[in-house]
C-alpha cells in the first residue's frame, strides 16, 4: 500500500498579512467584526457567565484564551501535548464511516441497488428457493460491511502514519496551516484543521470532528467558524472541502457556515483502496465538494 502524505510544504508565506497575532490592533479588531458579521455568534451556554471584555470577540464566542476555572468550551490552537487526544477523536470519528457508508451509503447508488436485485432475482431463477433468495440481500450487506471496514481502515492506517502521525509538523509549522482543537474542562473533545493551497489563494478545511458524547453543543460548527476566521484574518479566497460524509446532518452544519456544495463524484479513490473488482462492487463512496467565497481574486 502507498500513502502519500499531504502536501504541506510551501515555497512561499501565502498569506498576505502579519502572523495573526501580530497584526495591527486596529485592523485586526476590523477583520474579525467582520467575521462577526457574516457568522453570528451562536448561543450562549445556560447559566451565569462573566462579562465579555470590550471590544470585537472571537468568531462564535471562542478564542484562544482560557475561560476562568477552565470551565466551558473554547477554541485554541493545538498543543503538542495533545497529539494522542486529537488521533483518538479522528479515529473514532472515521470508524463510524464503516456502518454508516457500507448501508446508509446504499441509498446514494441506485445502479448497486439495481445490481443487487438483479444478483437476487438470479439466485431465485437458477434455485427456486425463497430461502437461499432472502439470503442474498443479508450476504450482500455483509459483505459491503466488510469491504467498508477494509477500506476505511485502510485510509487511517494512511492518515494515521502521514498528517496525524505529527500533527505539530504537518500544521503547525508549514505557513497558511493550522489545527485547532476543542477544549471542555481541560479535555480536547474536538478537532479541524486548515491547510493553505497556494495555486488558488484558497484554504482546505479538513479533519474536522467531534467527540461522540459532546456533540449537540455547537462544537463542530464553533471549530467550523475558527477556520472561516483564519482564512478571513490571513486573506485567503476563499474556503473549500471535501467530503464522503452520509448523514445528512454534516452536510448541514456545512451549509449553515455558508458553505455552498458545488459539486460530487462517485469515483473518489479513497487514499489506501486496491481498486480490485470486489471493492469497486462491495464499496462505493460519493465524494462531495464544498466552498465558501470570502472574496473575488
Amino acid at each position: 500500500m502507498h500513502c502519500e502524505p499531504p502536501d504541506m510544504v510551501c515555497e512561499t508565506k501565502i498569506v498576505a498579512a502579519e502572523d495573526h497575532a501580530a497584526l495591527p490592533g486596529a485592523k485586526k479588531d476590523a477583520l474579525l467584526a467582520a467575521a462577526g458579521a457574516m457568522w453570528p455568534p451562536l448561543p450562549a451556554a445556560p447559566g451565569p457567565a462573566a462579562a465579555p471584555p470590550p471590544g470585537p470577540q472571537p468568531l462564535g464566542g471562542v478564542g484562544g484564551a482560557e475561560p476562568p476555572g477552565g470551565r466551558g468550551v473554547y477554541i485554541r490552537e493545538f498543543r503538542a501535548a495533545e497529539q494522542e487526544a486529537a488521533r483518538r477523536i479522528f479515529y473514532d470519528g472515521i470508524m463510524e464511516r464503516i456502518p454508516n457508508t457500507a448501508f446508509r451509503g446504499l441509498r446514494q447508488h441506485p445502479r448497486t441497488q439495481l445490481l443487487y436485485a438483479l444478483l437476487a432475482a438470479l439466485c431465485f431463477a437458477l434455485t427456486r428457493s425463497l430461502l437461499l433468495t432472502c439470503l442474498v440481500p443479508a450476504g450482500l450487506l455483509g459483505l459491503r460491511y466488510y469491504y467498508s471496514r477494509k477500506v476505511v481502515l485502510a485510509y487511517l492506517d494512511c492518515a494515521l502514519h502521514t498528517d496525524m502521525a505529527d500533527i505539530e509538523q504537518y500544521y503547525m509549522k508549514p505557513p497558511g496551516s493550522c489545527f485547532w482543537v476543542a477544549v471542555l474542562d481541560g479535555n480536547v473533545v474536538g478537532i479541524v484543521a486548515a491547510r493553505a493551497h497556494e495555486a488558488d489563494n484558497t484554504v482546505e478545511l479538513l479533519r474536522m470532528s467531534v467527540d461522540s458524547r459532546f456533540r449537540g453543543k455547537g462544537i463542530a460548527k464553533a471549530l467550523g467558524r475558527k477556520v472561516l476566521e483564519f482564512a478571513l484574518v490571513h486573506n485567503f479566497s476563499a474556503v473549500v472541502l471535501g467530503t464522503t460524509a452520509v448523514k445528512v446532518a454534516a452536510h448541514r452544519l456545512y451549509e449553515s457556515l455558508g458553505f455552498r456544495h458545488v459539486g460530487s463524484s462517485d469515483r473518489y479513490v479513497l487514499p489506501g483502496m486496491t481498486l480490485s473488482l470486489a471493492e469497486r462492487l462491495f464499496f462505493q463512496v460519493r465524494y462531495h465538494r464544498y466552498r465558501l467565497q470570502l472574496r473575488e481574486e
